[in-house]
């Protein structure tokens, strides 16, 4: 009995830390503490985020990711990287916004930007969706579902307190947190456009040979 109750706390323990590792490794790529000042930037251009909205579509994308991802590519022939470029492609470009104070242009119906930009590629973009699939090399389903749930929760945690941020920190502090992080958006879209880059030149010279 002893050694099966100890061998039960093993396995718990286990379970425990490969939820953390799972969860660490996606709240990293997902970086919310990062993308906060482009989410109180959409606010001021588009109107108000639903919160709620943005965290659930982003967790269905995942999870659907996560169960069906790699068929969903392999039947649209599709490989991670072309779906790495792309969405390195946008994150490039909100981080140029950033960087150079770029609005948009006004608009008399704007489109609130709850699923688009921030759903997706935002919270659920290449990065996160690439990193869910690998991990399912490595981890469980209920390891990388937890994992997945856990994530969910931070989101909607950063999303809500986007307003409190935004009081602290005052015009002049966001001014210069937004060009901050408009440069580490750039260089992470860079990351993932060179990445992708040379895994598709990889996947073509495999092809030839």
């Amino acid at each position: 009995m002893v050694k099966l109750g100890a061998q039960k706390k093993n396995q718990v323990m286990e379970f425990v830390l490969n939820v953390l590792t799972v969860f660490l490794t996606i709240f990293a790529v997902i970086d919310m503490p990062g993308n906060v000042p482009l989410v109180i930037r959409l606010r001021k251009e588009n109107g108000e985020i639903e919160t709620a909205k943005s965290t659930i579509v982003a967790t269905i994308i995942m999870v659907s990711i996560l169960f069906i991802g790699d068929i969903l590519f392999k039947l649209l022939g599709l490989e991670v990287f072309h779906f790495a470029l792309a969405g390195s492609m946008l994150l490039l470009y909100f981080g140029v916004r950033m960087v150079l104070g770029i609005e948009s242009e006004g608009s008399s119906d704007p489109m609130p930007p709850s699923i688009f930009p921030i759903a997706f590629p935002i919270i659920a973009g290449p990065g996160t969706l690439s990193t869910i699939i690998s991990l399912n090399q490595d981890f469980s389903t209920v390891v990388i579902l937890v994992g997945i749930v856990l994530n969910s929760i931070a989101i909607f945690v950063f999303l809500k307190s986007a307003d409190f941020i935004q009081r602290k920190l005052g015009k002049v502090g966001l001014t210069i947190m937004e060009r901050v992080f408009g440069i580490i958006l750039i260089a992470i879209g860079m990351k993932i456009l060179i990445n992708a880059v040379v895994l598709s030149v990889n996947h073509a010279l495999q092809m030839i040979g």
